[in-house]
């Protein structure tokens, strides 16, 4: 593909770049070249072994931040691309012309789409009201530990609000803009291990097997109706990922049992009710336990106002379409800033290929993104 547009050549400049998470391998220093030269005060963020950028443009007023990550997963077995992952190539399709790379769904196209969105508007509105803002990570596709969660306990320190989020992950289901994301459930993790006493199959009257004094509580656990959900949020599940006990011997009665499980969960409950309900349906069986839980992220809801009215005309106004509001799916890093009082929404390409081999976006898709990010500068800060 001959003659690229501004974004699609941002776009291939930061995929060549193999940012494997927590790496950036300089994408972040790219970006910030070019948001310097517009006018932006850029600072460095790192954190343990992770890189992150805060850019702002202009003094005060209300702030329209940009939220992102450069690090991407692993590309898996390079063999099994048909074009190498950190070489962008653009390649002609059923779907029409596609950008192939790891991280050109997930997000750098989202990335790049934001960049040059920047630079148009600011030419156009040199004198734009309020300010703007990068919040950029390599810690997104890891532990999430020293990226967008520190930045913004840094910018609480300072008292820097965030009124505006725009967060680039790839929320498209068919084409660009047919969904946002105005909201994610909770996400709240359990490690649970069953005491039990370890001994010979032949004589069960001599131990306690965890796996069959567990199994009454595991039907209760998923039997249990959670909540009913609401107009948002879809009911709160519960799922093992993970059941692990014995010694590999079939003779032996194992002495412990592992269970591994999450809760995706509503407004309609806290992580401090969860925890409750599950331990005193654990207690009701008379099981000896260790638990340890880990919350990823509080569900959180951003309702109709200026940053989801904007989304949705600038997506009515450049792709003629409707878009759809939704909650679904895994978390973002919107967990991170929604609690700060910010509204937040989602806004990207389309997640088909997303973590997968081969990973690609439709090209036109990015310039088209560029145009509704650009759409939303114009409505909330013109």
């Amino acid at each position: 593909m001959s003659d690229l547009s501004p974004t699609l050549e941002l776009a291939c400049q930061l995929i060549s770049r193999p940012s494997v998470t927590p790496e950036d391998a300089g994408c972040q220093q790219m970006m910030a070249e070019r948001l310097e030269a517009i006018g932006f005060k850029c600072e460095f963020l790192r954190f343990g072994e992770v890189d992150n950028l805060w850019a702002v443009r202009g003094e005060e007023g209300p702030i329209l931040a940009f939220a992102g990550h450069t690090d991407v997963v692993p590309p898996g077995p390079e063999s099994a691309w048909k074009f190498p992952p950190f070489e962008p190539t653009f390649h002609e399709t059923d779907e029409g012309e596609m950008l192939f790379g790891r991280g050109a769904a997930d997000m750098k196209g989202s990335l790049a789409s934001m960049v040059v969105a920047c630079e148009e508007f600011i030419a156009q509105h040199p004198d734009h009201q309020g300010r703007i803002a990068f919040l950029i990570t390599s810690d997104e596709e890891g532990p999430a530990i020293n990226g967008t969660v520190k930045v913004v306990e840094w910018l609480e320190e300072r008292n820097e609000k965030i009124t505006w989020c725009l967060v680039g992950e790839p929320s498209s289901t068919s084409k660009t803009g047919d969904t946002i994301k105005n909201g994610r459930r909770g996400s709240l993790g359990c490690e649970l291990t069953v005491k039990g006493k370890q001994g010979h199959v032949a004589y069960p009257h001599l131990a306690e097997n965890p796996i069959h004094t567990f199994a009454p509580a595991l039907a209760d656990l998923t039997a249990e109706k959670w909540d009913d959900g609401n107009d948002f949020f879809p009911a709160t599940s519960f799922q093992v990922s993970n059941i692990n006990g014995g010694t590999g011997a079939t003779n032996v009665i194992p002495g412990e049992l592992n269970v591994v499980f999450n809760f995706r969960f509503s407004t309609e409950l806290t992580e401090e009710i969860l925890r409750q309900r599950t331990e005193a349906i654990l207690d009701k069986h008379g099981l000896t336990y260790d638990i340890n839980w880990k919350l990823s992220g509080h569900p959180f809801l951003t309702a109709a106002g200026p940053l989801v009215d904007a989304c949705v005309e600038s997506i009515r106004e450049v792709a003629g379409i409707e878009t759809e509001l939704s909650t679904a799916g895994g978390t973002s890093d919107g967990r991170f800033i929604a609690p700060t009082g910010a509204q937040v929404v989602e806004l990207g390409p389309v997640n088909a290929t997303i973590h997968q081999i081969n990973e690609r976006v439709k090209a036109s898709d990015l310039d088209q993104l560029t145009e509704i990010y650009k759409g939303m500068l114009v409505r909330l800060l013109k």
